[in-house]
C-alpha cells in the first residue's frame, strides 16, 4: 500500500461526512423556500398540511388584482433603471480601481462597498432623515436613489472581477494607432467586458426588484411589489394570492441568478485557452 492511500486509510475518508453535510445543509436552505409553490397550489387559503386539493386559481386571483400589477409594473421600472444606473456607476468605478492608482484607492474602495455591510434598516431610516431634510417628497425617485446606493458595489464587484483579467496593452495599442480614450473603450474594452455589464445588470435588477426595506422607508403613495406584497399579509384571504405570486417571483430570480453568473463566465474560458 503506497504512503498517500495508508495516509487516508488512518485520517478516515472524509468524502462521506462532507457529503451529509452538504445535503444537511441544502435541505436546511432550501426546503422551508420550497414550501413556497407548493402552498401556492393548494385548494384552501390555510398554509397547512395536509393539503386540500390541486388548484391554480390563486394564480389568476393574484393578476386579477389592479394594484398588484401597478406595483410589478413600478418594480419594473425602478429595477430596470436602478440597473442602468448602478452598472454604469460600477463601470466607472471598477475602470478606475484596475486602471489607475491613486492615494487612498482602498479607503475609497471600501467607502463604495460600505452599503453592503451597514444593516440595510440603518440605511433606511438615514435615508429617510436625509429626505425629510430635503424636504423631497418620497416616491418611485427616492425609492431608486436608495437602490442605487445598494446596488452599485454589486455592479461593481462583477465588473472589477471582468477588468482584472482585461489585457491593457490592448487599449495602450490602440492608442497608439491613433484612437481615443473614448473610442479605444468603446471600440476595444467594451466588447471584452460585456458579458460583465449584463451580468451586472441582471444581478443589481433582481436586487433592486426584491429590495424591501429600503422600498419600505423610501415608498411615497405606490408601493414596489415587496412592500405590496408585505401590505395583503394582514389579510388571510390575499395569503394564497401572494404566495403564487412569490412563486413566480422565487422562479423568475433563480433564472435570472443563473443567467447572470453564466453571462458573467462567458469568455473566461476562451481568455483561457488564448493564454495556454
Amino acid at each position: 500500500m503506497s504512503k498517500p492511500a495508508r495516509s487516508a486509510k488512518r485520517m478516515g475518508d472524509p468524502g462521506g461526512g462532507l457529503a451529509v453535510f452538504a445535503v444537511a445543509y441544502l435541505l436546511f436552505l432550501y426546503v422551508p423556500v420550497l414550501l413556497l409553490p407548493i402552498f401556492s397550489f393548494n385548494d384552501s387559503i390555510f398554509t397547512a398540511f395536509p393539503l386540500k386539493g390541486f388548484t391554480t386559481k390563486w394564480y389568476s386571483q393574484a393578476f386579477a388584482d389592479d394594484d398588484m400589477l401597478r406595483s410589478l409594473v413600478a418594480s419594473l421600472q425602478v429595477g430596470a433603471i436602478v440597473a442602468v444606473a448602478s452598472t454604469i456607476l460600477g463601470l466607472f468605478g471598477a475602470k478606475a480601481v484596475t486602471r489607475y492608482r491613486m492615494p487612498g484607492q482602498g479607503a475609497i474602495t471600501g467607502l463604495i462597498m460600505l452599503p453592503l455591510f451597514v444593516p440595510e434598516i440603518v440605511l433606511g431610516i438615514a435615508l429617510l432623515i436625509l429626505v425629510n431634510n430635503l424636504d423631497l417628497e418620497l416616491s418611485l425617485i427616492t425609492i431608486g436613489v436608495g437602490h442605487v446606493m445598494l446596488c452599485t458595489p454589486f455592479a461593481m464587484a462583477v465588473l472589477t472581477s471582468r477588468l482584472d483579467g482585461f489585457d491593457k496593452s490592448l487599449e495602450e495599442a490602440s492608442m497608439d494607432l491613433g484612437e481615443s480614450p473614448w473610442m479605444t473603450f468603446w471600440r476595444v474594452t467594451f466588447p471584452l467586458v460585456a458579458p460583465g455589464i449584463v451580468s451586472s445588470l441582471l444581478l443589481t435588477f433582481i436586487v433592486s426588484f426584491d429590495e424591501f426595506l429600503l422600498s419600505f422607508f423610501l415608498a411615497g403613495q405606490q408601493p414596489t411589489l415587496p412592500v405590496f406584497i408585505w401590505s395583503q399579509l394582514k389579510f388571510p384571504n390575499k395569503l394564497p394570492g401572494v404566495l403564487a405570486l412569490g412563486s413566480l417571483i422565487l422562479v423568475s430570480s433563480c433564472v435570472l441568478v443563473v443567467l447572470a453568473e453564466w453571462v458573467r463566465q462567458l469568455g473566461t474560458s476562451e481568455r483561457k485557452v488564448g493564454v495556454a
